[in-house]
C-alpha cells in the first residue's frame, strides 16, 4: 500500500544523505517535497501540515548541525514523527472484563465487517485459546447471517443459531445470555452496515451498544477510501463511541492517507490490519514498523513473527537434523520453497527486509516474480519419489517428460537443478562445520518459533538489529540467507548468502 509513497520519501531522503553538510534551504526544499509526498498520499492537510511544522522545528534546530551526519538525523526526525503521527504504542484488543466480554463491529456495507469478525475470531482461538462466539446482527443484507455461519464452520468457531424474524437488539440480547450459559470468554457481534452513514443506522448501533454493553466497539473501516475513511471514523466515535479502528484491504494499492491520518484525526488507535483475503491474514498495528517499512528500514521483527507462525516446528526441527548429515534432497528444497510463499512470497520478504527495497524494484525488472515459487514447485511435484530423492538419476528422457508435465522448458528444470546442486553442496559444507548449523540460528527454523519478537524489538531499539535507526542498511553478514531461521533458501542475493543461482537476472552460480 505505502509503495509509492516510501519510492518519493526515499528519493528525498538520498538527496539529503549524499550531502556533508544541510543548510536550512536544503531542509525547507526536502520539506516541501516530504509535504506533497504526503498529500499526494491522501493524508489529511491539517496532519501534513502539523507533521512538517514539527519536523522543520527539530531539523533546523542544533540537533541537526551538530550531528556527523545531518542527513541521516532528518531521516530520524521524520521517523519519529512518522511514529508520533501513527500513535507511538501499537495497542492490542483489550479483553480485560469479566467473561463473556462483548465486541462490537460496525463499519459502512463492503468494508469487510464479516470476514474481519471471523478472522479475529480464529485469532483469538488459535492464538490466544479463548473460547469464541460470533453473532450476526445483520438481518438486512441477503445471506449475511449465513456468512458468518459459514466461515465459522470453515474455522471452526461457534456462532449463535439463526433464527428468523429477530431484530438486531433481540439477536444481542440471546447473544450474550447463550455465552454466559456456554462460558465463552468473548463474543463478537457483528452489526448491520449501510451504504452510507444515516440516522436508522445509528439509532440501531446505540440501541445494540445499550443491550450488549460492549467492553470494546471496533470501527471496520476500508483503508482504499481514503479521506473519507476519517470522516467516517469521526461521524461513528460521535454517535456510538468507538474504542479501535481495524484497517482492512491493506495489501490494496491504496495510498495509504487513510491510514496515516486515522490516528492523529480521531485520536482512537489502529488496532489491526487486514493485509489479505486469507482467514489468517490479519496483523497488529505497530506504529514503528509501519514507519520503518514506509521509509524502506525494512521489519525484521514481523517477519520474524510471521516466521514462527508459518513455519511448523517439528518439520523445521527434522529439516534441520537431515541438513547438519549433509542431506538436501528435492523434497527439502520444495519444503523451503513453500515456506517462503507462506511469508508472503518474495516481494513480502522483500518488504520486510532493511534496505532491500531497491532490490526488489530490480527483481521485479528481471520479472522474478511469485509465480517462480508456483513453477519451481510444480517442477518439482512432477518427478517421482525416487527421482526427488536422488536428483542424479535425471538424464535427458526425463528431464523432457518433467518439462513437459510441469509445463515448462527444460532450460527451467536444469535451473532448478543447479539452485539445488549448489545448495546442496552448501549443506554439506554447514554439516562438516562442528555444530555450525546449530550457530545459524537453528539452520533453516530448527530453532525459529523460540525466537521472541519483543527481544528483537528492544535490540532493533538498541540499535543492534536492522530496524534500530543507526545501523548501515543491509543485514549483518552473520545471518545467512538474510534470515537463516526463517525458513528462507540460504543465499537470497545480496543478504550474505551466495546468489540463488535459480533468480534470472540476479548473478549467475560458479560454472561447472
Amino acid at each position: 500500500m505505502f509503495e509509492s509513497l516510501s519510492d518519493r520519501l526515499s528519493g528525498i531522503f538520498d538527496k539529503l544523505t549524499g550531502r556533508g553538510a544541510l543548510s536550512e534551504n536544503d531542509v525547507n526544499e526536502a520539506l516541501r517535497e516530504i509535504r506533497r509526498a504526503l498529500i499526494e498520499a491522501d493524508v489529511a492537510l491539517p496532519i501534513v501540515r502539523s507533521f512538517t511544522d514539527k519536523v522543520r522545528n527539530r531539523a533546523v534546530g542544533a540537533e541537526v548541525v551538530k550531528s556527523v551526519t545531518p542527513g541521516q538525523m532528518v531521516v530520524k526526525i521524520v521517523h519519529d514523527q512518522l511514529v508520533e503521527m501513527l500513535g507511538a504504542e501499537g495497542q492490542p484488543i483489550d479483553l480485560n472484563a469479566p467473561a463473556p466480554v462483548a465486541i462490537m463491529m460496525v463499519g459502512l456495507q463492503g468494508s469487510g465487517k464479516t470476514t474481519t469478525t471471523a478472522k479475529i475470531a480464529r485469532r483469538f482461538t488459535q492464538r490466544d485459546k479463548l473460547k469464541v462466539l460470533m453473532a450476526s446482527l445483520d438481518t438486512r443484507r441477503p445471506a449475511a447471517q449465513e456468512q458468518l455461519k459459514i466461515l465459522g464452520e470453515q474455522n471452526e468457531i461457534d456462532t449463535l443459531p439463526i433464527i428468523e424474524g429477530q431484530g438486531p437488539v433481540e439477536i444481542a440480547n440471546r447473544a450474550m445470555s447463550a455465552a454466559k450459559l456456554g462460558g465463552f470468554d468473548v463474543v463478537l457481534l457483528d452489526t448491520a452496515g449501510r451504504i452510507h452513514i444515516d440516522e436508522p443506522l445509528m439509532i440501531e448501533m446505540a440501541e445494540v451498544k445499550s443491550a450488549a454493553q460492549p467492553h470494546e466497539i471496533l470501527l471496520v473501516a476500508d483503508s482504499l477510501t481514503g479521506q473519507d475513511a476519517v470522516n467516517l471514523a469521526q461521524s461513528f466515535d460521535e454517535r456510538v463511541g468507538i474504542s479501535g479502528i481495524v484497517l482492512t484491504r491493506m495489501d490494496g494499492d491504496g495510498r495509504g492517507g487513510a491510514a496515516l491520518s486515522m490516528q492523529a484525526v480521531t485520536g482512537k488507535p489502529v488496532k489491526l490490519i487486514g493485509t489479505g483475503e486469507k482467514s489468517d491474514a490479519l496483523e497488529d498495528f505497530h506504529p514503528k514498523r509501519i514507519a520503518d517499512r514506509i521509509l524502506g528500514m525494512g521489519d525484521i521483527v514481523s517477519l520474524v513473527e510471521k516466521a514462527a507462525e508459518a513455519i511448523d516446528a517439528e518439520q523445521a526441527a527434522k529439516m534441520a537434523k537431515k541438513m547438519q548429515k549433509g542431506h538436501f534432497d528435492l523434497e527439502d528444497l520444495a519444503e523451503q520453497l513453500k515456506q517462503m510463499e507462506k511469508l508472503g512470497g518474495m516481494s513480502g520478504m522483500m518488504g520486510m527486509l532493511p534496505g532491500v527495497g531497491k532490490m526488489k524494484k530490480q527483481m521485479e525488472a528481471a520479472n522474478v516474480d511469485d509465480k517462480m515459487f508456483k513453477r519451481q514447485i510444480a517442477i518439482i511435484q512432477s518427478m517421482t519419489p525416487k527421482e526427488r530423492q536422488k536428483p542424479d538419476v535425471l538424464k535427458a528422457s526425463r528431464k523432457k517428460r518433467i518439462a513437459a508435465g510441469s509445463g515448462v522448458q527444460v532450460a527451467e528444470v536444469n535451473k532448478l537443478l543447479k539452485m539445488h546442486r549448489q545448495m546442496a553442496d552448501m549443506m554439506k559444507k554447514m554439516g562438516k562445520g562442528k555444530g555450525m548449523l546449530g550457530k545459524l540460528m537453528g539452520g533453516l527454523g530448527g530453532g525459529m518459533p523460540d525466537v521472541d519478537p519483543k527481544q528483537l524489538e528492544e535490540m532493533a531499539k538498541s540499535g543492534q538489529l536492522p530496524g534500530g535507526m543507526d545501523l548501515p542498511k543491509g543485514l549483518p553478514p552473520g545471518m545467512p540467507g538474510g534470515m537463516g531461521g526463517a525458513g528462507l533458501p540460504p543465499g537470497l542475493p545480496g543478504l550474505g548468502g551466495p546468489k540463488l543461482p535459480g533468480l534470472p537476472g540476479m548473478g549467475k552460480g560458479k560454472k561447472r
